[in-house]
């Protein structure tokens, strides 16, 4: 049997696109044949699991959490799948806010690798994926803690995507926007459609706000696949009552509840779209029997834990990562930062990867900015500083500064920035990790 180090190392030097700059995305290297494989000589648990299963560009890991502690605050067992992670690969894996013990990872992924052996023997094309195996893990986990419910977030798009063995409850798609375009298609069209792959036959499906192209997309999916759809922004209304740096408050009505005052730790207006739709989620779960009170739904949000968006890690000045990673992530985070009574300089600290739109999100963050400060995260998708320099120096007119790693850029920052400053650190979620990791490391995060 593995050790936890022995474990995560084996897991590790298995096939990982979330580590390649390019990712073969067709039939031939991602497709539910060696999930279904492996699935089936581990008897199958995903299909004792009842399933709320997300998709979506941006906002699915957020929804994903909320989603998760509202059925928490309901009473119910609940596991979450979410990736990638942050600090510890068993972020990915949790029961609530109780991430797997490294003892169960070891065991459960031991048991997991006798299974892969065989497969290997049979063909080596059936030798899973490092997602395709977290995946594996998660379903087996949860079948054997016999949850209530399982929350799974899609990976990379939805059609091929190793989640997308399941048969949920409720299928969820988060706000779709441009991210993978050598993936997923250069349109929104063509991305919506890979997104709306997790739409199964008659079933029940929730939309946050979408741009026309990709409501087209969802709702012509759901009248081929008899499935019913709920439309966040038509079908559920919403609306901010105000907001501080500890978090917002907001109202939602649905067709058969209103929630005059919630209050959400998370900031930033579009997570209020996640919350909603992660409400919305859980309110089609009545369907099924499964009911959650107006008291667990306030609570649930009240309490959600999901660091690295828009976190606030220190005051004077004020330091907040973020793991805006695309051009619509990097607008939500501007738009919060335009929110701001700021009365000092904005020290923006960015990587960014090389499969993204590094111009996009210059564009929208570098205005704000008075001086631009380039890192690179220990990744081997990570675009070179010289690199990331050339291209943001095309759209961005402010001084660029240019520091090997998260700590001597966090450093330089602090030691030009005042009390009345901010210090942002964004552009990729490997970068939000190892500022978390830096951080608590130094133990400089506010209790």
């Amino acid at each position: 049997m593995f050790s936890y180090e022995e474990a995560v190392r084996y897991v590790d030097s298995l096939i990982n696109y979330e580590k390649k700059p390019q990712i073969p995305y067709n039939r031939r290297f991602l497709n539910l044949q060696r999930m279904r494989h492996l699935l089936s000589l581990l008897g199958n648990p995903h299909r004792s699991l009842k399933v709320i299963h997300i998709a979506g560009t941006k906002g699915k890991g957020t929804t994903s959490a909320i989603a998760t502690s509202i059925l928490k605050a309901g009473g119910y067992k609940v596991g979450l799948y979410t990736s990638p992670h942050l600090i510890s690969p068993r972020e990915r894996i949790r029961i609530g806010d109780s991430l797997i013990k490294e003892g169960e990872f070891a065991y459960f992924l031991s048991e997991i690798k006798l299974k892969i052996d065989r497969l290997k023997k049979i063909s080596p094309y059936l030798t899973p994926t490092f997602f395709e195996v977290y995946t594996a893990l998660a379903l087996l986990y949860f079948a054997y803690q016999n949850v209530d419910l399982a929350v799974l977030e899609v990976g990379l798009g939805g059609r091929l995507d190793a989640t997308n063995v399941v048969s949920p409850l409720v299928a969820v798609i988060t706000q779709i926007s441009f991210d993978h375009t050598r993936e997923l298609g250069n349109d929104l069209s063509s991305i919506a459609k890979e997104k709306a792959g997790i739409i199964k036959e008659g079933a029940k499906v929730i939309t946050s706000p979408q741009d026309e192209p990709v409501l087209e997309v969802i709702r012509e999916t759901c009248r081929k696949k008899d499935a019913s759809l709920c439309e966040v922004g038509r079908d559920i209304e919403f609306g901010r009552r105000g907001s501080t740096l500890r978090g917002q408050t907001f109202w939602i009505r649905t067709k058969r509840e209103n929630y005059p005052s919630l209050f959400l730790p998370l900031l930033g207006k579009h997570q209020i779209v996640n919350a909603t739709t992660a409400v919305g989620a859980i309110e089609l779960l009545k369907e099924d029997g499964i009911f959650v009170s107006d008291e667990a739904v306030v609570q649930g949000i009240r309490d959600v834990n999901w660091p690295g968006r828009i976190q606030v890690l220190s005051e004077h000045p004020l330091l907040l990562v973020d793991c805006a990673h695309n051009g619509a992530s990097a607008q939500a985070l501007a738009d919060f930062l335009k929110e701001l009574p700021l009365g000092g300089r904005i020290f923006l600290i960015m990587s960014i990867l090389r499969n993204k739109d590094v111009e996009g999100i210059a564009k929208v963050l570098c205005p704000l900015s008075d001086e631009v400060i380039l890192t690179e995260v220990d990744s081997p998708r990570a675009l070179p500083c010289e690199e990331l320099e050339r291209r943001i120096g095309r759209v961005c007119q402010k001084r660029i500064a240019v520091r090997k790693d998260i700590n001597s850029a966090l450093c330089y920052a602090q030691s030009l920035a005042n009390k009345e400053d901010l210090i942002c650190i964004t552009g990729s979620v490997y970068l939000a990790g190892e500022t978390l990791r830096y951080l608590k490391d130094k133990e400089e995060i506010d209790a």
